[in-house]
């Protein structure tokens, strides 16, 4: 019996096959707990691509990997800018499973890089109504049937190092991630009466396929002279000495959603192996 035995977990933005919501999803799955795979299932507009989307296709796939171990699994497609479909996500859950207890907001566009000077509205508005607004909604969504549960929950945000410091080409995902810190400060003190915690896990950067991206990406911005001088440039400055695997955040999310952590929240934990120290 593992430590999530009978209880349900919804993981927002994880249809990609190699991305952080996979590896939450399968390290959940391995403790016990029946999960909801959840991503957008196809482009809907030019913010939602579909090399950063996860498909109807794959999220059926790692459904079925999770199934191999013994728990429940279902997929639900979810668009994290709608309340309505957040809502219906969480009742997915609760209907399909028998409950929700953990809630994981790990959907974000963390792929629209510009200098501020060529960042437009459109821009800044995509990635501030998925990564903050969208975790909002989970919120809001997850709580409200938490709630009406009476047996408590867990809530997580994945939030990023970039929810602590500034970086280049950022500003929207900066901000965003910010904004994520005060969000689970208010929502920890309004929901603590329920028995749920509300916390952040802030990864620094993780090579998944969107990692891959922003490799190319900053090794050209940068001016390295290839993206492993650029990687290896990133791990001399990590005391840990390498960036983050996809393991290390779902460890720490399967921690902060254990009864081990049932007095914590309103935390933003840093796993960066001590890169970020804020």
């Amino acid at each position: 019996m593992g430590r999530f035995s009978g209880k349900t977990a919804v993981i927002t933005g994880s249809g990609r096959r190699g991305g952080l919501g996979e590896a939450i999803a399968m390290r959940l799955a391995r403790d016990g707990a029946n999960t909801v795979i959840s991503d957008i299932g196809q482009p809907r507009d030019a913010a939602t691509g579909a090399q950063h989307t996860g498909s109807t296709g794959e999220m059926e796939r790692i459904a079925l990997d999770m199934r191999k171990l013994d728990v429940e699994s279902s997929t639900c497609v979810c668009d994290v800018r709608s309340l309505e479909e957040v809502r219906a996500l969480a009742r997915h859950a609760r209907d399909t499973h028998g409950s929700l207890d953990i809630w994981v907001n790990n959907a974000g566009i963390g792929y629209i890089m510009k200098p501020l000077l060529d960042v437009t509205e459109d821009d800044w508005r995509a990635v501030i109504d998925v990564n903050l607004t969208g975790a909002f909604f989970g919120i809001k969504s997850a709580a409200e049937v938490m709630v009406e549960q009476a047996r408590g929950g867990r809530i997580v945000n994945i939030a990023s190092q970039a929810a602590k410091s500034g970086f280049l080409h950022a500003q929207a995902y900066t901000s965003s991630k910010h904004g994520l810190v005060g969000l689970v400060r208010s929502a920890a003190v309004e929901l603590g009466e329920h028995g749920i915690t509300v916390n952040n896990v802030c990864p620094n950067h993780v090579t998944t396929g969107l990692g891959a991206w922003q490799n190319e990406y900053f090794s050209r911005v940068v001016g390295a002279d290839s993206v492993e001088d650029y990687l290896a440039a990133m791990a001399a400055r990590i005391p840990m000495g390498r960036p983050g695997l996809p393991q290390d955040t779902a460890n720490a999310v399967a921690f902060l959603c254990s009864d081990e952590a049932q007095y914590i929240t309103a935390e933003s934990m840093n796993v960066s192996g001590g890169e970020e120290p804020h």
